[in-house]
């Protein structure tokens, strides 16, 4: 266990940023390995592992259940929760805002508004990302607009802004489900986080997206350093402020679109996971952007054993246990800020 204090004043170095993300990416194989044993029918983690290396001595129902069920929503939730830790971990950047992320914001409600606006025109498995991102898109470009004074971002007035348009795209929602005659209660654990509609085609279509996305913001970690200080700061460092913040807008947005069309409103994981990895890890970008990665895959991981097993045989929604987690931490942000 590392001290929190000692990680966050040691300063950055190659050998500490390797050392992170190697344990980070082993806890997350040990946790995408207990993930898989567990559930309904429990196999043994040897079992698991001969099945994914194709090794002998494992029956068909085995081989089924990891590969067809358990190992799709594993890889599905890794990609959901990595990709909104990012897009929150970026947003609280660009804004110096602890308590900005895709939820709040309103950007999630955009992407469902428009999967399901996708579902009902039937655009099929390709047009249902695109209009996803294309509401996440409009959402934040809205939001983005409202909170701009004389050039400048009001943080308290973007997460009204946020919060009332988020408020007006839920309404839209809602209409959409009243009107769709078929698929209603699968529309209805959209809207709470659901991942039991995870199969390996959805995983491979939004997967690829969502790691080149938070690869390439990885290389605007100085930018945020400095943005975090200040716009002004950072221009007369020669950064170019308006164009990063276009880029990263956009780029989150896409991530949140992407994430939103395959498992509908998973709602704070973008604020809790990286409010803990700046308390763990310090506010160095370069460590938090890999970190928050990895760390997001794991917690929404875990956050989906949770939600199939607590109440087994029964499951409930994925986002009603990270909001049950998200929310006293995004009232106790609120009250320090």
């Amino acid at each position: 266990m590392f001290h929190a204090t000692s990680w966050h004043h040691s300063p950055l170095t190659s050998r500490r940023l390797a050392t992170v993300v190697a344990l980070l990416a082993i806890l997350l194989v040990a946790a995408g390995l207990l993930a898989i044993s567990v559930g309904s029918v429990s196999i043994p983690p040897s079992t698991v592992l001969k099945t994914l290396l194709g090794a002998d001595g494992v029956t068909e129902a085995e081989r089924t259940i990891v590969l067809g069920i358990r190992l799709p929503r594993v890889l599905l939730a890794m990609c959901v929760g990595a990709g909104l830790s990012v897009a929150g971990l970026v947003f609280q950047a660009l804004l110096r805002n602890p308590l900005a992320e895709p939820y709040i914001l309103g950007i999630s409600s955009g992407g469902t508004a428009g999967t399901l606006l996708a579902l009902t025109l039937s655009l099929g498995m390709f047009g249902t990302p695109v209009a996803s991102f294309a509401g996440s898109a409009l959402v934040m470009v809205l939001v983005y607009s409202v909170a701009q004074r004389r050039g400048q971002i009001d943080t308290h007035a973007l997460l009204m802004a946020g919060v009332m348009i988020g408020a007006f795209f839920n309404a839209v929602v809602l209409l959409l489900i009243a009107i769709m005659d078929r698929e209603l209660r699968h529309a209805y654990l959209w809207l709470m986080g659901n991942l039991s509609s995870a199969t390996a085609e959805s995983t491979l279509l939004v997967a690829p997206f969502v790691v080149i996305s938070s690869l390439f913001l990885f290389f605007f970690a100085k930018s945020y350093n400095l943005i975090a200080t200040g716009d002004e700061g950072a221009m007369q460092l020669g950064v170019n402020v308006r164009t990063v913040k276009r880029v990263s807008y956009l780029a989150g947005s896409l991530i949140t679109g992407l994430v939103v069309s395959v498992s509908g409103v998973v709602g704070f994981v973008g604020l809790v996971v990286p409010h803990v990895c700046r308390m763990v890890f310090g506010p160095d970008h370069r460590l938090l952007l890999p970190a928050s990665f990895l760390s997001g895959a794991i917690f929404l991981l875990l956050a989906d054993l949770l939600a199939r097993t607590m109440l087994a045989p029964v499951e409930i929604p994925v986002g009603a246990v990270t909001a049950a987690i998200g929310a006293p931490v995004f009232i106790y942000l609120l009250r320090r800020t």
